[in-house]
Formats: structure tokens, C-alpha cells, sequence
């Protein structure tokens, strides 16, 4: 998990607007999409799905889609954030506090979410399983013409 705190004194608790993104590249590398669903403090959805004119891979459509979502939210006037990706890859690039080697053809993509993360007071990056991050998935599939993949059955231990 990152945690960035950009304040320099504390500020009073708010509600964070909440991100959920995912990338996507069909083939892998190949045509990239992505998709964020955006929820504000006071309940308010965007969504974005786009396509993209590049190529690339997973990691990069993900980081895409994150660039995408912090350029958003800054400009619906956002502070604090809570981001969700199911991209373990992406979020441990992006985590200061357990450092990762780099991947040099992410470097600049990570240098450039890293940037627009300081623009918030707040961000908090979250690792989550891909059956929690649907919604964004299919956004990001559907800019690309496919349908959304089928639910992830999810077995619960009794006990």
C-alpha cells in the first residue's frame, strides 16, 4: 500500500473521493484501453473508458488508466484519494515505501503518476483481487469492443 501525505500540517479528516482502475491490452502487448470508475465523497459516479491510439502492455495500459483518473479527480477538485488496482505489478512500482527494482520501459510512466499524485493531499494506492475491481475491468474492455469477462466465483472457507 502507498501512502503519500502531501500536507505539511494536518488537516481534518474528510471523506477521500474513491478510484477503482484497470488496464487493459489485447494482445499483451497490443491495443490498450482502459477504464475508472470514480466515486466522489458525496456519492456522485464518473466513469471513464477509452481506447487508445498506442500499443503496449497491461502494466502501461494500467498506468494509463491511473494517469487518467488523477487528472480527473484533481479536476473535479479532489484532495484526498483512495485508488484501487488489481495490478500488482503497477502498484508495487508505484509504492515509496517498499521499493521495487524499476522496470525501465515503465520508468517514465511511473515517474509521470508519481507526479500528478503529489498534486493531492492524500493518496492512498491499494492492491485488489480482480473480482473487486470488475467494474473498471469491463469499462476498460468495453472501449475496446469486448464484452466483459464472466464473474470470478470467489470460494469462501466455512469455519
Amino acid at each position: 500500500m502507498l501512502v503519500l501525505d502531501m500536507s505539511e500540517t494536518p488537516v481534518p479528516a474528510s471523506i477521500p473521493w474513491t478510484v477503482h482502475c484497470d488496464g487493459s491490452a489485447v494482445p499483451n502487448p497490443g491495443r490498450m484501453a482502459y477504464g475508472a470508475v470514480i466515486v466522489a465523497p458525496d456519492g456522485r459516479r464518473t466513469t471513464l473508458s477509452r481506447f487508445t491510439t498506442e500499443t503496449g502492455c497491461n502494466n502501461e495500459a494500467e498506468l494509463r488508466a491511473l494517469m487518467a483518473a488523477l487528472k480527473e479527480v484533481h479536476a473535479l477538485g479532489g484532495r484526498e484519494l483512495l485508488l484501487y488496482s488489481d495490478n500488482s505489478i503497477v502498484v508495487a512500482q508505484l509504492d515509496g515505501g517498499r521499493p521495487q527494482p524499476p522496470i525501465v520501459r515503465l520508468a517514465g510512466l511511473v515517474d509521470e503518476v508519481r507526479g500528478l499524485m503529489t498534486c493531492f493531499e492524500r493518496v492512498r494506492l491499494t492492491w485488489i483481487p480482480r473480482h473487486r475491481n470488475a467494474e473498471a475491468d469491463a469499462l476498460a474492455r468495453i472501449a475496446q469492443g469486448l464484452p466483459p469477462k464472466p464473474p470470478v466465483k470467489v470460494r469462501r472457507r466455512n469455519g
